[in-house]
């Protein structure tokens, strides 16, 4: 244990039951912030590496009193199963590539709740934890509302390492269906850009009305686009992939297109056993046992299991 490797440092474990909200994680993160005693609050996930000087570079924009945020860069690394060679390929190419582009060219704050350090002031000053405990996207929330009263959120040039060894294929979609849930549920008519950004799928779609030699050739030529590309940006992120497994980077981004269509069809998701309506702003309410709606849901798993 931690703790016990280093007595002489100010260390304190937490347990204790909290159900206060309808998120689980913000729900373990009320106990930790009600015994928490200093001026910044980090929060790191607990499949999350980081160098040795992580929190020195992390700290360091916060020198500016303008800055309430600053989240981190995720890489992933690990992969010895097909859904997390799927989760790193994603995480390597779609969430850095549209991190980077929102921070840098649009100006928008994009915060990923795995390393997020805020001053305890700021989170006070938007309601604290209290505020998102019913949230599904709680670090999207926090990030937009410390930037509603006008303090900066910033994105690290300091990478982070999110671990993703032994994923099945089923956890990999059950995630990525629940995020794209969470995109639709926030960004509305903006979702679509999604699809449009994904240049496999839509050059895949035209081969559903007419398969030819050049709707075949046209979907190859992209697909091999879109490898050579993850390729260099795996390459300039210092990516410790095995080149090879981009080859399977289409086949990820297929995936992926056919996922983004679920959420157009269901507003549910199930999180440790429990299901929540998906509201706006990403707003969870628990799902009705009873009653006609119910047994939608229920048509949608049965038909779930049969193609897991």
């Amino acid at each position: 244990m931690i703790k016990d490797r280093y007595p002489e440092k100010d260390i304190s474990i937490i347990v204790e039951r909290c159900d206060t909200g309808l998120n689980p994680k913000v729900n373990n993160l009320i106990p930790a912030y009600r015994a928490s005693k200093y001026e910044y609050v980090l929060i790191s996930d607990s499949n999350v590496m980081v160098d040795k000087d992580y929190l020195r570079e992390i700290v360091k924009p916060m020198r500016d009193p303008d800055v309430g945020l600053v989240t981190n860069i995720i890489k992933g690394v690990g992969g010895n199963s097909i859904g997390s060679i799927f989760e790193n390929l994603h995480l390597n190419s779609f969430i850095i590539g549209s991190m980077c582009l929102l921070d840098r060219f649009l100006k928008m704050p994009c915060v990923i709740g795995k390393s997020m350090l805020m001053r305890k002031s700021d989170l006070e000053a938007i309601g604290g934890f209290m505020e998102v405990k019913d949230v599904l996207a709680e670090d999207y929330v926090i990030g937009k509302r410390i930037h509603k009263i006008g303090k900066r959120v910033m994105l690290s040039n300091h990478a982070i390492r999110n671990m993703n060894v032994y994923w099945g294929i089923k956890k990999f979609l059950n995630r990525h269906t629940r995020w794209g849930k969470l995109r639709w549920r926030l960004g509305g008519i903006r979702y679509i850009s999604e699809l449009i950004g994904n240049p496999v799928i839509m050059s895949c779609l035209p081969i559903l009305f007419e398969t030819s030699g050049i709707t075949a050739f046209f979907a190859l030529l992209v697909s091999l686009i879109k490898v050579i590309g993850d390729l260099y940006l795996g390459k300039i992120t210092n990516s410790d992939s095995n080149p090879l497994i981009y080859l399977l980077s289409p086949i990820k981004d297929i995936i992926i297109g056919f996922v983004w269509f679920v959420p157009i069809f269901s507003n549910t998701v199930v999180w440790r056993d429990n299901r929540y309506i998906i509201g706006k702003d990403s707003m969870l309410s628990p799902c009705p046992e009873t009653g006609i709606w119910s047994w939608s849901y229920r048509i949608v798993d049965v038909i779930k299991a049969r193609f897991a």
